[in-house]
């Protein structure tokens, strides 16, 4: 059985463009297969909590004051960890929030990317330790930021997330609809050029 991890992080409901991507995406690679086990999380509807000094101190020392609070952020950190590590692919929707991720994906990024679980350091350099994984970005943005943009270097969600896997040694593909802000028919043209990625996308 192929496992498929579904990932949304936007704020906008029913009116985010990387939500609707992410859902084709996920359509795209799962029509006809009956070996293909999808989970999904919403991070926006039920956000993780970001790191705290608590949650690192209780993971690293036995001694450390464990609340139930804080018991209970420790056991969704390995809900979050091995939902992640099961998966065979991840479709991940975000958009692009002031230059970067919402808050809300960083959080479950600093879940996933974790040191002895999924990377370690060999030789002072990171090795990632789940190797095998594909990882397909649909991300959303409101303005032109793509490589001929006079403002590319301000792009901080496609290019900050493929980092992010490429340190736990992933490569990242990434469906873009830019320009989605500027009005209606660009909106529209944005995500049909997607759509189109994603219709050629396979298992």
């Amino acid at each position: 059985m192929t496992k498929l991890l579904h990932i949304d992080s936007s704020i906008l409901g029913g009116y985010s463009v990387s939500r609707q991507l992410s859902a084709e995406a996920v359509a795209q690679l799962t029509a006809g297969r009956s070996d293909m086990e999808v989970s999904y999380r919403d991070v926006a509807a039920n956000p993780i909590p970001h790191l705290s000094g608590g949650y690192l101190a209780a993971l690293q020392s036995a001694e450390a004051d464990r609340t139930p609070e804080l018991e209970a952020d420790i056991a969704l950190g390995a809900e979050v960890l091995e939902e992640f590590i099961a998966a065979d692919i991840v479709v991940i929707g975000a958009g692009l929030y002031n230059f970067g991720i919402p808050s809300q994906l960083k959080a479950w990024i600093d879940r996933v990317l974790v040191a002895g679980k999924t990377f370690s350091y060999v030789d002072g350099k990171p090795t990632g330790l789940v190797p095998g994984k594909r990882i397909i970005l649909t991300v959303a943005r409101g303005g032109f930021y793509g490589s001929e943009s006079p403002i590319a270097s301000f792009e901080h969600t496609e290019t900050y997330l493929k980092t992010a896997f490429a340190f736990i040694g992933l490569n990242a593909e990434a469906i873009v609809a830019e320009g989605i802000a500027v009005g209606p028919d660009q909106r529209a043209a944005a995500v049909e050029a997607a759509q189109a990625q994603i219709a050629a996308l396979h298992a």
